[in-house]
């Protein structure tokens, strides 16, 4: 096993030389002042999410423990040995012996005592190893050095030691101590209470983020067309209150199960990719339309959805006795369309469900955080139809179920498009997706002006309020839509829309490509013409990118630039939203035409196999053969992250130049902010 061991730091050795850049923690040096002779110097490290440092005091046949090696000085005495927080201990069944680490902010400390009445310096170096679930990087020795203030009179010493004093001896009973393997004692600071506390305020704080996540994502491109669907299920069942009721309880409480538990467990034993697969890829998004397409000739009129007599019997029989199988299986097709969009996101908070005891709680806070954020609005609708049983029924009835065919029919054509851009069948560009839009939201104006009708309508002699105003929105909505037929961006949609790069005729793309002096766009043909994937990947009218990393960091090293890495995805919603309302910002475009090397990394990009010479093998031992799975597993062992869209600037070494990399935030100020941080730590 030792054996074993060896070989697999050798591995990790390499892989660490191939990724210092990561640079995943970060040290800060302060000194406190406890005494009027004595001072403790404070190490705060800053490991990036999914990173772990290890113990001075882990098995010496574990991995490479952390080291504080101080230059030898007259100037002061060390008091004992650097103070460590209590480490996190699991069995590591590789180097078979408990391994001892730390995540997140760690303060490490040591105590001094001050021999010399002037200011000096304490240097020394330090020495660690880092891994996270799919890598480890060994990093050169770091120096450090703290200027400490000579010893002083007792009368003399400020006010500032002595708040530091009373805060260490507020923490004093907290303190405990933890055994060497060689058997003595090592002290180590331990704020129990605090850090408990400041768990369960982090904890909340994350619950409470993860609801407002659920909550929002109701208004996502993938979870709003569920509406209908939904609501025409318990509007069925509104005559029996007491049941009704039950089932929309049980409904939510199905939903809030299915992403709590079900999630985890998909997570944990196939891996966040199985959520990220779920959502993009071309067979459940094809299942998904033909789902909607039949609903809405159901809610048309054309047949009725039956369930063979004998189930419907049984079901009855159910029902009497407060069955729930049914809302049970309204609530499963939620969540699995729903991972359309909320699929990357959860895969990202999956990420950390393998590594230690501490993500798997913020992981599982998040899932179920967020199932209570998702299930609350399709919850409440539920219930909604309770009240409108109570309500005189007639031909309103009929109306809401042609009015929910109409928008099943509209929103179907997303899951069909995105199977469409993961397979490049060249179905539904965007021309043709939105005339069909215009075409199905113009049918149901003149519907709601009662100039159609169908099976169960009654004839409409005079228009309500209500109705007119919601034919007025809808033909407005008809009308707004027709200028993208000629290229107009119609951001308010994008994220519903096919990528502008499928319009078969843009009125600003031949402006672009003919004037562009003129437009301030950059010049097409910028970057060589023979970059990978340019004839087969794009990016938004008015950029250039390349498509493979290794390039644009030699072109990047030529011209004194960094690269900004943009991973994306064909069906990535979220991406084509960034990209029309931050990109298009004029200080925006500006930026990353004129100051960045563009990279577009697409993460669903599996219909380009590549050669044998560029595949990869992920952690699992899988080989990956074509760009999309090479660029997702990439940005998950080197970013710890698989959801898109996800920026990050690197220089033309592939160090990352920004405190934090950009996960979707359409702020645009924060965005330029977060541009020109990064052009100016590469000009350091």
């Amino acid at each position: 096993m030792k054996k074993i061991a060896l070989l697999l730091l050798c591995a990790l050795a390499v892989v660490g030389v191939q990724a210092q850049q990561l640079d995943p923690v970060k040290w800060k040096y302060t000194v406190k002042e406890t005494s009027a002779t004595e001072a403790e110097l404070v190490f705060t490290a800053t490991l990036d999410a999914g990173w772990h440092l290890y113990s001075q005091y882990t098995d010496p046949n574990g991995p490479l423990a952390i080291e504080f090696t101080f230059a030898d000085s007259k100037d002061y005495e060390r008091m004992g040995k650097v103070q460590e927080p209590k480490p996190h201990e699991e069995m590591d069944d590789i180097f078979n012996c408990i391994v001892k680490s730390f995540e997140g902010t760690v303060v490490f400390r040591q105590k001094v005592k001050r021999v010399s009445d002037k200011d000096f310096v304490v240097k020394g170096t330090l020495s660690y190893q880092l891994c996270n679930d799919g890598s480890c990087i060994a990093p050169e020795d770091r120096d450090f050095s703290f200027k400490v203030p000579g010893a002083k009179a007792e009368e003399k010493v400020a006010e500032e030691p002595v708040q530091a004093v009373a805060e260490d001896a507020a923490a004093a009973d907290t303190i405990e101590a933890v055994a060497a393997p060689d058997g003595t004692e090592n002290p180590v600071v331990m704020p129990v209470q605090e850090e408990q506390k400041q768990k369960s305020q982090s904890l909340l704080v994350v619950f409470l983020l993860a609801v407002g996540g659920g909550i929002l994502t109701m208004f996502t491109p993938c979870v709003f067309p569920m509406i209908p669907m939904t609501v025409n299920f318990f509007v069925r069942g509104a005559e029996n209150k007491r049941k009704g009721r039950r089932q929309a309880w049980f409904f939510g409480l199905s939903i809030v199960f299915l992403f709590a538990v079900l999630g985890a467990i998909l997570a944990a034993f196939l891996g966040p990719e199985a959520l990220y697969t779920l959502g993009t890829h071309w067979i459940p998004n094809l299942l998904f339309f033909i789902i909607f397409f039949v609903f809405a000739l159901s809610f048309f009129g054309l047949f009725e959805i039956k369930m063979p007599e004998k189930w419907i019997n049984s079901s009855d029989e159910q029902a009497d006795k407060g069955g729930l199988l049914a809302p049970f299986f309204i609530a499963l097709t939620t969540v699995l369309v729903s991972f359309s969009c909320t699929g990357p996101i959860l895969g990202a908070a999956l990420v950390g469900l393998t590594t230690s005891s501490t993500d798997r709680w913020v992981s599982l806070v998040t899932m179920l955080g967020f199932g209570i954020g998702f299930a609350a609005p399709f919850t409440l609708l539920a219930m909604f139809p309770q009240m409108l049983g109570n309500m005189k029924s007639g031909s309103w009835l009929n109306t809401v179920k042609i009015v929910f065919a109409f928008l099943e029919l509209a929103f179907g054509l997303k899951f069909l498009q995105q199977a469409d851009l993961y397979c490049n069948w060249g179905l539904l560009p965007r021309d043709t997706y939105l005339a069909l839009w215009i075409v199905i939201f113009g049918l149901l104006g003149f519907y709601l002006l009662g100039k159609l009708r169908f099976k169960g309508d009654d004839e409409v002699k005079e228009i309500g309020t209500l109705r007119l105003f919601l034919a007025i929105a809808d033909l407005a909505f008809v009308v707004w839509m027709i200028p993208g037929l000629w290229g107009a961006p119609l951001k308010g949609i994008s994220g519903f829309l096919p990528p502008m790069e499928s319009q078969s005729f843009n009125i600003e793309k031949i402006v672009v490509e003919n004037m562009p002096a003129a437009t301030g766009t950059v010049q097409v043909g910028k970057l060589p013409a023979d970059r990978k994937y340019a004839d087969k990947l794009h990016v938004p009218l008015g950029f250039e990118a390349f498509f493979d990393l290794d390039e644009a960091k030699a072109y990047a090293r030529q011209h004194g630039k960094p690269v900004f890495i943009d991973f994306t995805g064909k069906t990535c919603a979220n991406c084509r939203e960034m990209e029309h309302y931050v990109w298009s910002d004029p200080e925006v475009k500006r930026l990353l035409n004129e100051e960045f090397v563009m990279c577009s990394l697409y993460a669903d990009e599996n219909t380009i196999e590549l050669p044998e010479n560029e595949w990869v093998t992920d952690e699992k031992g899988k080989i990956l053969k074509t760009l999309g799975r090479k660029n997702l597993n990439f940005q998950k062992t080197e970013y710890n992250m698989n959801a898109q869209p996800y920026y990050v600037i690197v220089n033309a070494d592939g160090k990352v130049l920004t405190n934090e990399n950009y996960k979707y935030d359409r702020d645009v100020q924060k965005f330029v902010n977060w541009l020109n941080e990064g052009i100016n730590n590469n000009k350091k």
